[in-house]
Parts: structure tokens; C-alpha cells; sequence
């Protein structure tokens, strides 16, 4: 460790004039434990900063720390970062966990680890070689925030020393900043130390996180602490003037002051004024030139030895640096002593007989002092001597990093296979390093091509637009494999879409399915992102001729491999869209998944997977779109795809839940799905359908202030169409100020949605009900043109064949037409609601129903109609709809009923038996006689069992035979 680690503890020299820093110290080490003098307490956790310039102390007070909470029991973490280890990723990481896993054999360390193994593994450094999936930086930061409590938790309590923290690198750093203000919730204290003047801006939260205090910020020590460390080693007979003087040349610097200290008292100096230039000149060697002069004075052999520790950085091997150095053994030894003894360099703390640098100053000098083409040189044997010694490629990489380009073939190879491990550590940013210079180098022109796509696919998380000039690059060899050009091309096409560039990647598939006429497979996969692409542009020219052409080759397709699956998923996904029967939609869609849809697959994106899935949930069958969804969650998060792709996940999932009525699920679901989109750079379309689907949600339970507040946090207004997987945000918005009274608004908004997909021949009303907002707000100003647009979404409805879809039009029909014949529509919309899954939807149609009864005077009806739509309201957490019932009811002269059952998924027996009954062709006549109830009673079982099982008639019997269990 540093010098300031080497200070004798409080046991034999305190700490000077750090009287402040330690009554902090004492008080959150008191904190940690769980019981102060007898009294139990529970533990906090917390965070302490110390900060100044180099020489300030900030070591010794970690040392200190370390003192004190291992002679109180705690469990000790440490680690340092390195102005030379910067582009080691993970490398602070691995400094603190490393050891408290270093005791555990593999079977241990997976059952520690857990499903997080293979997501940390690599960053953690536990495998030589890592495979497999490429975890994203969020996810390997997840997973090391679980490592870390985990560890916390069974090691408990937990002191985290940071040193030198300014010098971390960034991954660690980004980790790190991400998990403080979680540490209060634990047993873990975490002490920092740093120079404020090279802290990242990034990691200014560290000062502050979980303490309620501002960092400690070290002063220099005054004259009488210098003087008292002067007189420590040579005697009480110290001048006053002598010690002044060694304070005016310190600074006030504990380093310095301590180093001078100890030169004066091996020079045997008593402290007068006649020893006044020695210990000037003892004073200049401590540090700068003066310490570069000191080390010469040694011999060439020391020197190069000295500088070769240096290259090497914080842990030092004599027997690498004497390779590094070209000496023998003996004169490494020879020099280590030498070193020693000049207090340049110390025995490290870790195992085995490793050294380090007494303070990062002298390290600083030495590496500085070094010329420019032998520190070169002196790399580039140090990145041979690591690779020779199995310290594997990326230890390696670092120092061919300060190397010139010579086009070497190994060098290249090495920088490819460090990018490698980075990018399977969560790392993107340290890859995309180091296959820059690989690139340099330059690579062989047969390998040049792969290397390009190497780089695109590390910089696709930091840089699109530098993937799509890689791959544009590489793509412009004529000589690259087709399987190879093709995973370029769809990772082109994917850099594109993200950077809105929808148009240019639909072309650039188009283009690529006409040059691989030779290769079916690959020319069907290009198709596919064809079709794909052009959904998601908002300005395709001719969308119906895109759904003929998608349909004719769906329809001929030669087998059921996977590029045909993915083109039956999207023709599926179209079908919907387009309104075509649901048997039809559904159809395809089964096919697609015969033979599976992975989210994950390295070479496809997980755009129609998730597209397929939400067909069951608009066809009736969300029970369906929920267990693909758990599945396609489940496969991100144990690959450690923990971004955009989670967060649209756990939205989407959400969205099911919200059209299923289940309100207070929804809402939490889209809560962690915008969370998780908050925290990753650039999931922008993630958060609009987050920020959407928590918006209707919360309209639905009645909260449109909430919604606002949100809209406006978002700038939700301000959301552009979107066209493949949720509804245009227009409709949303237009949602909410309908909520706010601002009908003409809303209408405005709804009128350009539509001619916008009239334009494109997307007419289903399960998909984007753009016609029923737009008839509810013209249902005052034009109440003609309402009924009108009412009547046609009813039919496009019809067409389509959910009953759910028919059921929500034919209520919005009701609701703009009143009257008698609006009474028959709103029977007609319960009817068809109750053989659907959507209990919300349900709700608010009994509720409309029951309100327009008794305006018509029919109390008796009414009071039934608006006891079950406030049942299901309390039941959907829609405290708004359950709100207007009990009015509806006060107006009516009825008061509102307790709750006739609790709510729960599980089937009650009769329940289940009616649908036994159903499932087996069996009319409700029949099923009424077994049951001992009328017909209505079966209807109202029946709409019961489709809530619980998430699921319509035509998936009964899949949904029986795995729904929940049956209950009393």
C-alpha cells in the first residue's frame, strides 16, 4: 500500500489534526453494528468521503478504518484505483469482491452466485474465457449490485474502503455510483477517498450519497503537527525555526512531512540550523525531479528496474518487472532492496511477494520521467511478459494501448480477444478501445471485415452512428462470408432504426434480399427485416402493398424453419393490424411459434417475438400473451438483458394486465418497466409506451391528475407516432384531455390519427380505438359524425371477431346514440363483454348500461346492471368507475350492496364445471340444467371463468387444462 497506509495506526503515532475525520469514522462504524452498549439497534448503512490533493492524508484515514473495523469484527473490502489502470474494466471491481470469493470452489461460488453467475462472472473475472450472450451494461450492473448485498448481507457488517477513487475506472465508477444510495438500507459503510480536481463529473454523487454531510475535505497540517512529527524522529531538541522551515518546504503535506521526517532521522540530523540544506535537499528528493536525481544515483540496473514497476502499474511482480526490465533475477532482487530501503517501493498487502509503490506520487514521477520510446518499448514487453505469464488477453491489451501501430498480427489478435472478454463483461465501451486500435494496427485485409463488425457491435450501445459507418466499411468487402454479411446487415439495419433512420433501414434489407437470390435462407431473413422496418416507418408510401406482398409470400413459404417463422409472426402481427379475422391473425400466429421465438437470438431482433405475443392478448387470449411474455422477460433477464429490451418487456406486460382489468397489477408492472427504461441511455421508445400505457392505466383508476403530472413530467405531448407494437400516443393523449373536459382538443388530435391510419389500411379497433375517442368527443359539437364513426368502428369490429373489441365499440355506440335504441346497444356491448377476458371493460359497460336504465326509468334493471359494474370496478382498482356507480346509484335512490365475492383467479366449482360443460359443445340450456341455475347464471359463470382464465371461448380448454386450480 501507499505510505500513508504504511503510518503507524493510533496505537503508536495518531492521526494529526484528523480529530473530525475520526469522531465521523467512529460514529458510522457504531452505526453498523447491531447493538450499541448492550441495547440492540438495526445497522445503517451509509457513506463517508475523504477528500484533498495528493499528500493530504486520505490513505492513512483508510488505513485507520481499516484498523478500527477489523478490531471490531467487521468484514473488510478494499480496492484502489490506478492512474495507469483506467481502461482495465471491472479492474476496482474485481479489487474489492475478488477476495471475499477467493475461499469459494466452483460449486460454491455458482450456488453463491446463483442465475447471476453468467451475467457477472466475466466482470467479476471468475472465468478465463467467457461465452455465450453479451449481458448489457445495465444488466451486469444489476447483477453486481445483488453480488454486493448479498455479500453485505452474509458477511455482515461490511466496511468498503474506495482509495484513490478519481482513478477508477469508469466501469467500476459507474457501478459504483449507481449502488450508493442503496447502502443505507445495509449493514455495509463505504469509505472513499479522493482528489476532488480529478474526480469524474459523473461520480460527484459519492460525496454525498446516503451520509446527509458533505465530503471531508483534508487540510494541510499545521506547523505544530509537522514540528511534532519532526521532533518523533529526530528528538525533542529540534529547533522551533528548523521545524518551521520543514513545514514551509512540506506544505503542510502529511506525506511529505512524514518522508522528510524519516530521511532526517537516517541522516542522524538533530534539528538545528546548521542541518538546514541537508533537509532542503532531503525534502527536494522526496518527490519531482529531485526524486528522479535520488533514483539515478542507485545505477542503471535500479533504475530500469524502477521503471519497468512503474509500467506495470499498482501490482507489481519483480519477476515480470525483471523480464520487463531485462535484468537478471539476482539484480532484480538487488534492486528491490535498493527500492526498498529508499522507501520507493514497499511489500503489497495482497498474497505472495508482490510490490507496489510507497505513494502514488512517486509513481507518478517515475512513469512521467520515462522516455518516450523505451516506456513504449517497455509496454510492449510487458504486454508479451502478461500474455506468456496466462494473465490473460485483456492485462495484455492495456499496454499494447501505449504501443505504436506495426501492423502486427498478434497484437491485433490479442486486442480482438481482450475486446471480446469486455464485451461479454458488460464492458461495450472498453471493447470499442480497443478494436479501434486493433483497427490501427492494421488487421490483415481478409480479416478486416470481421474486425469491423467486431467494433459495430461494441459501439451499438454507446454509438449508432459509428456502427452504421463500421458496417457500411466492412459491408464494401466483396470477399465476406454470407452468413457474416448477413449478421452485418441486420445490425446495420438495427443502428439505423435507433437512430431513426427507419426508411434507410428498410431499403438497406429490401437491397440485401435482391443480391442473396443464391442463398434462400438468408434472402427469406432479409425479407423479413424488410417488412419489419417498413411497419416501423411512419412515412411508408404504400403500407397496403407492403401487407399483399407480406401475405403472398407468407402464404408459399417453403418450410417452417426459422426465417419462415418469423415471416408467419409478422404476417400474424399484419393480420391484426389490418383488422382480418382473428381466426386469421391467430393462425399465424400459432405457426410462428411452432418451433419457438428466442428474445435474445444474437441475429434477430426481438421486435416480432414480442409482436406475436400481443396478438393472443388484441384476439382475446391474454392468458397467452402473458406466459410468452414471462417467458421472453425470464430469457432477457438470465442473458443479462437488463435495458430497452427489459423495459419493453415489463411495459408490455403491464399493458396485458391493464386489459384484463387488473388496474393495481398494471400499474406497478409499468412503474418497474419506466424505471428500468429511466436508467438506460437512449430507451426512448420504451419510455413513451411506458409513460402511455401508466397514463391510461391511470385514467383508469381514476386519477387524471396523476396522468398529467406525468404527461407533462415526460412530455408526453410532444411523443411521435409509433406504428408496430402499441397504439399511436396521439390516441393516449387524446384520452387524457377527454379526462380534463377538453373535448375539441382531443378531437383535433384524433381526426390526424385517423387519416393517418386510414392511409395505411389500419383499421382495427382492438389495436388503435382512435374512432371511439374521436366519437366520444364529437359526441356534443357533431353528435351525427359521432354516431357515424361509432357505427363504423362497430363493424370494423365485427370484422374483426374479439369480442372484447365489439364490446368496448358497441358501448361507445351507446353511449353517443341514447335513447332506446342505445339501451339495446348497451345490452348488446355486455353481452359480448362478458364472453370476453376484459373485466374492466366489462365494468364500464354494466356501469353505462345501468346509468342509462335509470334515466329510462327502468330502476330494477339499472339497480342489477349497476351493483355488478360497481363489483367489478372495486374488483379492477378502478376507484373512478366505482366512484360513478355508487353516484349512479345515490341518484337512482339505491344505496351500493357490501361485495358478494372476494377477488381471486382461482375457479369456483361451478364455475369450472360450466366451463368443462362449454368446452364439450354443450348449449348454456344444458349446462343451466346441470348446474341447477338459469341461463343468465351460466353467462355470468362463464364471464367470470374468461376473467380469471385470461382467455375467451376459443382458448378454454388450452386455459382449463393450465388455469388455476379450482377453490371451494
Amino acid at each position: 500500500m501507499a505510505n500513508e497506509l504504511r503510518q503507524p495506526t493510533s496505537a503508536s503515532r495518531p492521526l494529526l489534526e484528523r480529530r473530525k475525520e475520526l469522531r465521523a469514522l467512529d460514529s458510522a462504524l457504531t452505526a453498523l453494528r447491531d447493538s450499541v452498549d448492550g441495547v440492540p439497534q438495526a445497522p445503517r448503512g451509509g457513506l463517508l468521503a475523504f477528500t484533498g490533493p495528493a499528500g493530504m492524508g486520505k490513505t492513512a484515514l483508510l488505513t485507520e478504518a481499516r484498523a478500527r473495523a477489523r478490531a471490531q469484527g467487521f468484514t473488510v473490502l478494499s480496492g484502489r484505483g490506478g492512474e495507469n489502470e483506467q481502461g482495465l474494466a471491472f479492474h476496482v471491481v474485481r479489487q474489492l469482491v475478488q477476495p471475499a470469493l477467493a475461499t469459494m470452489d466452483e460449486a460454491e461460488l455458482r450456488s453463491f452466485l446463483g442465475s447471476w453467475h453468467d451475467i457477472v462472472a466475466a466482470a467479476l473475472g471468475l472465468v478465463a474465457t467467457p461465452g455465450g450472450h453479451a449481458p448489457d451494461p445495465t444488466g451486469v450492473r444489476d447483477g453486481l449490485d445483488w453480488v454486493m448485498t448479498r455479500l453485505a448481507v452474509k458477511k455482515a457488517p461490511v466496511v468498503l474502503l474506495l482509495d484513490d477513487l478519481h482513478w477508477t475506472d469508469v466501469e467500476s465508477l459507474t457501478w459504483l455510483c449507481s449502488f450508493a444510495p442503496r447502502i443505507v438500507d445495509l449493514p455495509l459503510l463505504m469509505v472513499v477517498a479522493y482528489r476532488p480536481d480529478e474526480l469524474p463529473p459523473e461520480a460527484d454523487s459519492l460525496g454525498t450519497a446516503g451520509t446527509g454531510h458533505r465530503p471531508f475535505t483534508l487540510a494541510p497540517l499545521s506547523a505544530a503537527a509537522v514540528a511534532r512529527i519532526v521532533r518523533d524522529e529526530v528528538g525533542e531538541q529540534a529547533e522551533d525555526g528548523f521545524c518551521e522551515e520543514c513545514w514551509e518546504v512540506t506544505g503542510g503535506s502529511p506525506f511529505e512531512a512524514v518522508e522528510l521526517a524519516i530521511r532526517l532521522g537516517e541522516h542522524d540530523l538533530r534539528g538545528t540550523g546548521e542541518d538546514l540544506p541537508v533537509m532542503r535537499e532531503l525534502a527536494a528528493a522526496v518527490t519531482g525531479p529531485g526524486l528522479i536525481e535520488r533514483l539515478h544515483g542507485f545505477g542503471t540496473t535500479t533504475v530500469r528496474f524502477a521503471y519497468a514497476a512503474a509500467v506495470l502499474g499498482q501490482a507489481i511482480s519483480q519477476e515480470l518487472a525483471a523480464r520487463i526490465a531485462a535484468i537478471g533475477s539476482t539484480a532484480a532482487a538487488e534492486a528491490t532492496d535498493r527500492l526498498r530501503a529508499a522507501r520507493i517501493l514497499a511489500d503489497g498487502d495482497g498474497p505472495g511477494d508482490g510490490l507496489e509503490f510507497v505513494h502514488p506520487l512517486i509513481a507518478t514521477t517515475i512513469y512521467r520521467a520515462i522516455g518516450t520510446s523505451l516506456r513504449e518499448g517497455m509496454h510492449n514487453s510487458a504486454a508479451e511478459a502478461l500474455r506468456a505469464a496466462g494473465l490473460g488477453p485483456a492485462a495484455a491489451a492495456r499496454h499494447l494501448l501505449e504501443v505504436p501501430c506495426e501492423g502486427s498480427t498478434e497484437a491485433v489478435a490479442c486486442l480482438r480477444e481482450a475486446a471480446r472478454e469486455y464485451l461479454h463483461s458488460g464492458a461495450p465501451e472498453a471493447a470499442r478501445r480497443l478494436l479501434n486500435r486493433a483497427l490501427q494496427e492494421p488487421p490483415l485485409p481478409e480479416e478486416r471485415a470481421a474486425l469491423l463488425h467486431e467494433l459495430a457491435c461494441a459501439t451499438f450501445l454507446i454509438k449508432p452512428t459509428a456502427t452504421v459507418a463500421h458496417l457500411r466499411e466492412a459491408l464494401a468487402d466483396t470477399g465476406v462470408d454470407p452468413e457474416l454479411r448477413a449478421s452485418m446487415v441486420y445490425r446495420l439495419t438495427q443502428a439505423l432504426a435507433h437512430t431513426d433512420r427507419m426508411a434507410e433501414a428498410a431499403t438497406v434489407a429490401a437491397d440485401e434480399a435482391q443480391r442473396a437470390a443464391a442463398h434462400p435462407r438468408i434472402r427469406l431473413r432479409m425479407q423479413a427485416d424488410h417488412f419489419v422496418w417498413s411497419a416501423f416507418r411512419t412515412d411508408e408510401q404504400d403500407s397496403a402493398g407492403r401487407s399483399r406482398a407480406l401475405a403472398r409470400l407468407a402464404d408459399r413459404l417453403p418450410g417452417r424453419g426459422l426465417e419462415e417463422r418469423y415471416i408467419l409472426g409478422l404476417r400474424a402481427w399484419d393480420a391484426m393490424m389490418c383488422g382480418e379475422p382473428r381466426e386469421k391473425a391467430l393462425g399465424y400466429a400459432e405457426e410462428a411459434l411452432h418451433g419457438g421465438l428466442s428474445w435474445t437470438h444474437e441475429n434477430r431482433g426481438f421486435e416480432v417475438p414480442v409482436s406475436v405475443a400481443l396478438v393472443f392478448m388484441y384476439c382475446d387470449q391474454p392468458r397467452r400473451a402473458e406466459e410468452l411474455f414471462a417467458r421472453g422477460v425470464a430469457e432477457c433477464e438470465s442473458k443479462g438483458w437488463r435495458g430497452s429490451h427489459l423495459a419493453l418487456g415489463q411495459t408490455l406486460s403491464a399493458y396485458i394486465r391493464y386489459r384484463r382489468g387488473s388496474l393495481a397489477e398494471a400499474e406497478n408492472l409499468v412503474r418497474e418497466g419506466l424505471d428500468t427504461a429511466d436508467r438506460v441511455e437512449g430507451a426512448v421508445p420504451a419510455q413513451w409506451f411506458a409513460v402511455g400505457i401508466l397514463i391510461q392505466t391511470l385514467l383508469a383508476r381514476g386519477r387524471p391528475l396523476a396522468a398529467r403530472r406525468l404527461a407533462d413530467r415526460y412530455r408526453y405531448g410532444d411523443a411521435r407516432p409509433n406504428a408496430v407494437i402499441y397504439p399511436d400516443p396521439r390516441t393516449v393523449y387524446a384520452e387524457l384531455l377527454q379526462a380534463e373536459g377538453r373535448p375539441d382538443e382531443a378531437a383535433d388530435l384524433l381526426t390526424g390519427v385517423g387519416e393517418w391510419l386510414e392511409g395505411r389500411e389500419w383499421r382495427n379497433p382492438a389495436w388503435c380505438p382512435w374512432q371511439l375517442g374521436l366519437a366520444k368527443a364529437l359526441s356534443r359539437s357533431a353528435p351525427d359524425r359521432a354516431v357515424r364513426h361509432a357505427q363504423d368502428a362497430v363493424k370494423r369490429a365485427r370484422d374483426f371477431g374479439a369480442a372484447s373489441a365489439i364490446g368496448q365499440a358497441l358501448r361507445v355506440q351507446a353511449e353517443v346514440t341514447g335513447g332506446a335504441a342505445g339501451l339495446d346497444l348497451h345490452a348488446e356491448a355486455v353481452d359480448h363483454l362478458q364472453r370476453s377476458p376484459a373485466a374492466y371493460e366489462l365494468a364500464r359497460a354494466l356501469v353505462g348500461h345501468g346509468a342509462a336504465l335509470a334515466r329510462n326509468g327502468r330502476l330494477h334493471d339499472a339497480a342489477d346492471r349497476l351493483y355488478q359494474g360497481l363489483e367489478g370496478a372495486v374488483h379492477c382498482g378502478a376507484e373512478g368507475l366505482a366512484a360513478r356507480a355508487r353516484r349512479e346509484l345515490s341518484a337512482a335512490g339505491l344505496r351500493p350492496l357490501p361485495l358478494r365475492y372476494a377477488q381471486t383467479d382461482m375457479l369456483t366449482a361451478q364455475e369450472r364445471r360450466a366451463a368443462e360443460l362449454t368446452v364439450q359443445g354443450h348449449p348454456a340450456s344444458v349446462v343451466a340444467k346441470d348446474l341447477r341455475i338459469t341461463e343468465q347464471g351460466v353467462r355470468q359463470r362463464l364471464s367470470a371463468v374468461f376473467r380469471k382464465l385470461g382467455t375467451d371461448a376459443t382458448g378454454l380448454a388450452d386455459a382449463l387444462a393450465a388455469g388455476p386450480r379450482t377453490g371451494r
